[in-house]
């Protein structure tokens, strides 16, 4: 009986041990992991002046459902940055969001008319993440969708950024993009 209890106690063990590693394994990035990799993304120095993007939307699926270009306009004021982002969609649409961002020690803070409430960002090495909840009209009806927004130091002009969306923690579909700084 000893031993019988002891040899479900070592199976239990090893199955908890076992669950741990697989959870640890699927657990997020964070910013930290990315500490040492360059060049280093700073968001003051990267984002001002003129910067080219083009992008695209894929639904949950992998589809892509919609392409878009962006030019934006960025400065920065001390602390306090403006980036303005004109979209074009490839259906012939286009849309404009402005950014107002603050450095606020190591974090960052952003806001935007289709922003509800602050977009929170931290960076460490080449990698930004910023989290937020978008306003996202759709047929008349306007969507709060949250956005998981990881943007990657690739080069001195060049960042490569993917998001990913969600509602109620179901994946609806992610955003990618490249940003080509100019000259």
């Amino acid at each position: 009986m000893i031993l019988s209890v002891r040899k479900t106690l070592a199976t239990a063990s090893l199955l908890l041990a076992s669950l741990g590693a697989l959870t640890g394994c699927a657990s997020a990035p964070t910013v930290a992991d990315y500490a040492r990799e360059t060049p280093v993304m700073d968001m003051k120095e990267y984002f001002n002046g003129t910067v080219d993007a083009w992008g695209m939307f894929q639904d949950r699926s992998g589809k892509v459902v919609k392409r878009f270009t962006v030019l934006m306009k960025c400065h920065w004021d001390g602390d306090v940055g403006t980036l303005d982002e004109d979209f074009s969609y490839s259906d012939g649409t286009r849309e404009k969001r402005v950014w107002t961002i603050r450095k606020e020690g190591n974090r960052y803070v952003g806001t935007a008319a289709d922003v509800k409430g602050q977009a929170l960002g931290e960076g460490a090495g080449n990698a930004f993440n910023f989290k937020y909840t978008l306003l996202l009209p759709v047929d008349g009806t306007v969507y709060e969708v949250q956005f998981d927004d990881w943007l990657y130091r690739m080069d001195e002009r060049t960042v490569l950024n993917r998001a990913v969306m969600s509602k109620f923690g179901f994946t609806l579909g992610a955003v990618t993009l490249s940003f080509r700084k100019r000259d």
